[in-house]
């Protein structure tokens, strides 16, 4: 028998392998079941059976883990033995490149296109504008309301009643000079000194905002100086107004009170004092300050024109106008961040706290450091940094430095160096977040500690929630305990101070999104001399919905339903026509224009509905090809099918199938079926699970294999093949999101050669 020795895997224990320990000679069927399988044994690798003489631009791709593909394993080793092109299943989609705060990552793509490129392997690409495998909450974000630049957050003064102590002073509004209303500070046992200097602070209110100023009197009403404390700024709700100088007058020496003129506001008024404190060269000088006592002794009152007397302290119910602040809104804002919870019962600094851990790095004396990391909170707080052992384990008051926390986000970034023998062995550093002793919310994200140029942080992007060996936290007297990180945090913002982006603004913006995207996944495929790796891509993927009316009496594109939350629909935003022109644009700005260009979609062979899916697709491109500028090379269809052991539905299936060839034959497009594979489902319409397959079974799918690979390369020109990409290399593992524990590849789990690999080679070679 011959055998043709073509490095593929024999069983699981290959499956941890490197490529060169692939160099060495091995079957391909099953050893237990030769009778069966042993056939495949003289099949040679797939590629080979491509008649290039007759099909000289066909390609054979073959769908791959790309992180897996570019370790050189036993995926790359399969794939390079038996394919062309290799496409990646999920890396080269948005999702996996940009995360929910618009930050984008690129590694695994370039491993993978250089891996297959020093193959000499194609790579596909797959793909560039889609509605799923989206980063939704970025997108999302990009579309928040904004600020109205016509708003003037100007605060409401609201009717406030209150019962309290204070010296209530009465005008009128018959002045004849500014002096007809007065109130006095008296304080005869410290009388200034030229070169004195002076503390003041006074609580103030008066039924109409005014203004009032001081002198410097000796006994009240005795005139002695124009100036002395400042003028005092009246309004219609409690304000503290504070002053502090020095009496540096000669005309002030052995002053012993202070006059506030409150007629030099000239109509009828009340004026209210409360909390008064004046220190001489640090002395406090005023009795009954607070007003609490009956001690009347430092206050003096004259009342429009009248005698000048004792003031008079009221204990009264007061209406006055407090300014509140414009209502604000709650406002969930997308961002995996730690968030750590304060409350406002604190009793010491260290009440509520959040920790860095590297236990694995610990600090030694003279280390050097550098901190960055992104910080925000509902209120203004700071927060001073510890060094610990484990978290809770205090061995020295500094870490690396006290950190600034804002309602907005901020950067915080430190460099030093721990210089301290106690800091020595610490491998967690500590944040007091009471410190700040009210209640409040801390959010930190993007956090990076390196020591001696080492980074020390494990996830310091918070994209993973399920990693937080390096942040622990301990809230509101607590327990310590890992990290929260949360997928949202949440602004305060004022109702009245915000509107929604026009539809225009909404279209700019994403077209600007699109355009970072592409721009940056064409970079990524290019080598060190900027040639592009990758010259084929999915521009558009799965744009047609089953059902509506684009105009032309067939299926509308896809859009976004209230029940889909996962799924971001440029269209809804682009516009079903500019959605796809725009992508197609980008594409070719960033890629060159000889790079080719598909719409990929699914359903494109059913029969259901007559093929009318791929007639909509049909309609749609000429659509988008409309504006003479937009051009679509060709059409992908997934084929995701099934062989059916219902001899009737089958046929229904194949005839819908061949006449989705001919469709795409006649739209003049390049042809490729981009993601075949084939499940099995039985005479009852039950999906049949790999174990559950019968030989019998398995040969009939062999057959449906090289029956549609025939089909294709009959009815589609040699000008139109691009090539047909089987979808899953072998058989699907049970706990798969894809078609789990289905038949579906040309090798079972094991990468042992099925009955479906030599239909596959059959279909290829004409046989």
């Amino acid at each position: 028998m011959k055998k043709n020795f073509i490095i593929l895997a024999l069983g699981a224990m290959f499956l941890a392998s490197c490529a060169d320990e692939f160099d060495r000679n091995f079957e391909v069927a099953r050893p237990d079941r030769l009778k069966e399988y042993g056939y495949l044994n003289d099949y040679g690798p797939l590629k080979s059976y491509i008649d290039q003489s007759k099909n000289p631009n066909f390609k054979l791709g073959v769908g791959v883990d790309a992180a897996n593909y570019a370790k050189q394993g036993v995926s790359y080793v399969v794939s390079n033995a038996n394919f062309t092109e290799v496409v990646a299943g999920n890396a080269m989609k948005m999702a996996s490149c940009v995360d929910d705060k618009g930050n984008m990552s690129f590694a695994t793509v370039e491993d993978f296109v250089t891996t297959a490129n020093n193959a000499g392997m194609n790579v596909y690409g797959h793909t560039l504008a889609w509605h799923a495998q989206q980063p939704v909450k970025w997108l999302t974000s990009l579309l928040a309301d904004k600020k109205d630049p016509n708003y003037s957050a100007e605060a409401v003064l609201t009717p406030v009643t209150e019962k309290r102590r204070c010296i209530r002073v009465n005008s009128d509004d018959m002045a004849d000079a500014a002096w007809d209303t007065q109130f006095w500070l008296v304080f005869e046992d410290h009388p200034i000194h030229k070169g004195d200097t002076y503390e003041f602070s006074i609580d103030l209110l008066a039924n109409k905002a005014a203004t009032a100023g001081s002198q410097t009197h000796t006994s009240p009403g005795a005139y002695i100086h124009w100036a002395a404390v400042g003028t005092l700024p009246f309004t219609e709700q409690w304000s503290t107004f504070k002053s502090s100088g020095t009496f540096d007058n000669d005309a002030q020496e052995g002053g012993y009170s202070v006059a506030f003129n409150l007629n030099d506001f000239a109509e009828a008024n009340i004026y209210y004092f409360d909390n008064i404190s004046l220190k001489i060269n640090g002395q406090e000088v005023i009795k009954n300050g607070d007003c609490e006592g009956d001690d009347v002794s430092s206050f003096v009152t004259k009342e429009k024109r009248g005698a000048t007397v004792p003031s008079t302290i009221v204990d009264e119910t007061i209406v006055y106008r407090m300014e509140t602040p414009p209502s604000t809104v709650e406002v969930n804002v997308p961002r995996t961040c730690i968030k750590v919870c304060s409350d406002d019962m604190a009793e010491a600094a260290w009440d509520t706290q959040f920790w860095l851990v590297f236990e694995d790095h610990p600090i030694h004396t003279g280390d050097s450091y550098e901190v960055t990391m992104n910080v925000r909170a509902d209120l203004e707080a700071t927060s001073g940094t510890q060094t610990h052992l484990a978290p809770g384990s205090y061995i020295h008051w500094a870490a690396i430095g006290t950190v600034p926390f804002k309602p907005e986000w901020t950067e915080y970034h430190m460099t030093g160096t721990f210089d301290n023998a106690a800091q020595e062995g610490g491998y967690s550093i500590a944040f007091n977040l009471n410190d700040f002793a009210s209640a409040n919310n801390y959010y930190f994200d993007d956090i990076s500690l390196k020591i001696n140029g080492v980074e020390v942080i494990s996830n310091g992007s918070c994209d993973d929630p399920n990693d937080t060996k390096s942040f622990v936290m301990k809230e509101a007297r607590g327990n310590v305990i890992p990290a929260r990180i949360v997928d949202h945090y949440t602004e305060y913002r004022e109702s009245a101070g915000f509107i929604p982006l026009t539809a225009e603004e909404k279209k700019d913006t994403l077209t600007w999104a699109m355009d970072k995207w592409i721009h940056a996944m064409m970079d990524a495929c290019k080598d060190d001399d900027g040639n592009l790796l990758v010259k084929a891509w999915d521009v558009v993927n799965e744009a047609i919905s089953g059902g509506g009316n684009n105009g032309n009496g067939f299926y509308a594109l896809q859009h976004a339903t209230e029940d889909n939350t996962t799924d971001f629909f440029w269209q809804d935003y682009l516009g079903d026509e500019d959605y796809v022109r725009t992508a197609v644009r980008l594409a070719r700005q960033y890629g060159g224009n000889d790079i080719k260009l598909f719409v990929n979609d699914y359903n494109l062979e059913s029969d259901w509905d007559q093929n009318k899916k791929l007639k909509s697709l049909i309609d749609w491109i000429k659509k988008w090809e409309a504006d003479g500028v937009t051009k679509i090379d060709g059409i992908g269809s997934q084929m995701h099918i099934s062989c059916y052991m219902n001899p009737k539905t089958q046929e229904s299936k194949k005839a819908a199938i061949e006449n989705s060839f001919r469709l795409m034959a006649e739209s003049g497009k390049l042809v490729r079926i981009s993601e075949l594979d084939m499940g099995l489902v039985d005479e009852n319409g039950k999906d049949v699970k790999t174990p559950d397959v019968t030989e019998e079974q398995h040969h009939a799918m062999a057959e449906l294999y090289k029956w549609v690979i025939q089909k294709y390369l009959e009815i589609i020109p040699v000008n139109q093949q691009w090539g047909i990409c089987q979808w899953c290399a072998t058989d699907s593992p049970a706990d798969s999101g894809w078609r789990a524990n289905q038949p579906v590849g040309l090798w079972d789990i094991d990468y042992y050669r099925k009955h479906t690999y030599a239909g596959f080679a059959d279909g290829l070679q004409g046989k």
